[in-house]
């Protein structure tokens, strides 16, 4: 790996240039087959089983367009409040890479399905920034590259693998216009941005927008242009002539998009600084460093020979249509959490969890379940999101459902379970032993709902214990907790420990 260029420190990045992003996001369509044949989308497949004719170029083979993918490209226009264009066709981009066996990328160039529309989105301090969309257009993916040897990356590999079951399943490119105005919020617009866009592609169901499979890439194009005077947003300021770009591909978390446009802000001001000039060129992210390093030089627009697919008719949505997919649309995902934070009564912070953590989907269908607000936050937030980073699994995938939080939550409620035994249920319910109820009763759970028999124990447990009793008496009230545990661990943890705690403080004050 190259060394790292020295950086120029971001306030001083500021003082000299203004930022200017570029963000370019490919989405992974969730349609059943691929975008030109009828190949499974399948993630995780054996390599190079889910290939064709088609998708591997053969001759002789010809594409038909996916209506589905059609369909979810249109909708996705609609969500971003794109022009959606009356008639449209693909092109052939024309290019050699290994991961594409046609040498060619059936794409859109000039007549893209959708353009000219925007998304606000809003930033950690509550502000809003409108980012201007150029396009959003059809296309299919390349197949994978698997680079062997020590550092995973082509630099220094040994050999490389091609799997060519990503090879044509479908793709939408979003394309931003140059995001200006930023300034030093600019790391966090690009992020915000692509986090906007992946609860935009999940609400919409046209794709499940994981980053760390690939369904969601972000390129993040950056460059810098000096200021005009003190002019940061004015008329002035965007009269000066945009800088050379570079494009930093693939970045595949929403922290990595934060990270690497800020490095190269750094990055690139030290080039200019130093009088040098920023090279066009594609770059690449490197987590570990939390630098980028050169990748190839950054090709334009003319040396990929555009020219028409002349094995695909154009695509012509009809008004009708494109109505009634306008129809389909749900509703925007910040209306969505606003609204949803006003019906739960949670304070921002605990939204702010909520959404960081991915929970929000599954708290939701666990309220509607019959979970409390706060019991549903608590259990997805508070446990199950621990338990899914410790596995190191997406919180869907750890085991647990709507129905079980919300059952757990009814359990504890009805003064069936204390926090404790229900922390175990839940444990049982993700080792496989059934839902709540089950667990509870094969594990034999249940607050002792006798009187009588918390009263001996917490009798037993104040004669054992004179000092700490007297503290009590004395109004030193706090000490309650030290007999609490010891009425809970001669009770096996089947005691209620607000019952404990009141019937300890009347024995006391009498």
């Amino acid at each position: 790996m190259a060394a790292v260029t020295d950086l120029l420190d971001y306030d001083e990045v500021l003082e000299r240039f203004d930022p200017v992003l570029g963000l370019e996001v490919h989405v992974e369509l969730s349609t059943a087959t691929k975008m030109f044949c009828g190949c499974p989308t399948t993630f995780g497949g054996e390599p190079n089983t889910q290939v064709c004719p088609v998708c591997l170029g053969l001759p002789g083979s010809l594409p038909v367009v996916n209506a589905v993918a059609v369909d979810s490209a249109i909708r996705i226009g609609l969500a971003l409040n794109c022009t959606i264009a009356p008639a449209c066709r693909f092109a052939r981009k024309n290019y050699f890479y290994p991961d594409m066996p046609k040498n060619f990328q059936t794409s859109q160039y000039d007549e893209p399905i959708a353009g000219d529309g925007y998304l606000d989105v809003e930033l950690d301090d509550g502000s809003t920034y409108r980012v201007l969309i150029e396009r959003a257009h059809m296309e299919e993916d390349a197949g994978k590259l698997t680079h062997v040897g020590a550092t995973g990356r082509i630099q220094g590999a040994d050999y490389s693998l091609i799997d060519y079951n990503r090879a044509g399943i479908p793709l939408i490119e979003i394309v931003t216009k140059p995001l200006t105005g930023a300034g030093e919020k600019a790391p966090q617009v690009a992020r915000a941005y692509v986090s906007a866009l992946r609860d935009l592609m999940r609400a919409l169901n046209v794709s499940d927008a994981r980053m760390e499979q690939g369904s969601l890439r972000c390129d993040a194009n950056l460059s810098l242009r000096a200021r005009a005077g003190d002019a940061r947003d004015g008329a002035e300021q965007e009269a000066v002539p945009l800088g050379t770009r570079t494009e930093t591909k693939n970045v595949n978390s929403l922290r990595s998009v934060e990270r690497a446009v800020a490095y190269e802000m750094t990055r690139q001001a030290a080039v200019l600084a130093s009088g040098q000039a920023v090279v066009q060129e594609t770059r690449h992210w490197h987590e570990d460093t939390g630098s980028t390093t050169a990748g190839r030089v950054k090709s334009d627009a003319d040396d990929y020979r555009y020219f028409p697919e002349p094995d695909l008719v154009p695509v012509a949505p009809s008004a009708q249509r494109v109505e009634e997919l306008r129809a389909t649309l749900p509703e925007p995902p910040g209306l969505r959490r606003r609204r949803l934070q006003q019906e739960w009564g949670y304070s921002d912070l605990e939204m702010r969890d909520v959404v960081g953590s991915g929970a929000l989907d599954v708290i939701d269908e666990s309220v509607r379940a019959g979970a409390t607000p706060a019991g549903a936050r608590r259990w997805w937030v508070g446990e199950a999101v621990r338990r899914a980073n410790a596995a190191g699994v997406e919180l869907v995938d750890l085991g647990l459902t709507p129905a079980h939080v919300a059952s757990l939550d009814a359990l504890v409620r009805e003064g069936r379970l204390n926090d404790s035994m229900a922390r175990q249920v839940l444990d049982g319910v993700l080792a496989g032993e059934g839902d709540p109820e089950q667990v509870a009763d094969a594990r034999g759970l249940r607050l002792v709902s006798d009187d009588s028999a918390l009263g001996e124990a917490v009798d037993a447990v104040i004669e054992a214990n004179p000092d700490v009793a007297a503290k009590i008496r004395g109004g030193k009230v706090q000490a309650a907790g030290a007999l609490i545990g010891q009425v809970m661990k001669r009770m096996k943890g089947q005691a209620d420990a607000a019952k404990a705690r009141r019937l300890i403080l009347e024995r006391l004050s009498e």
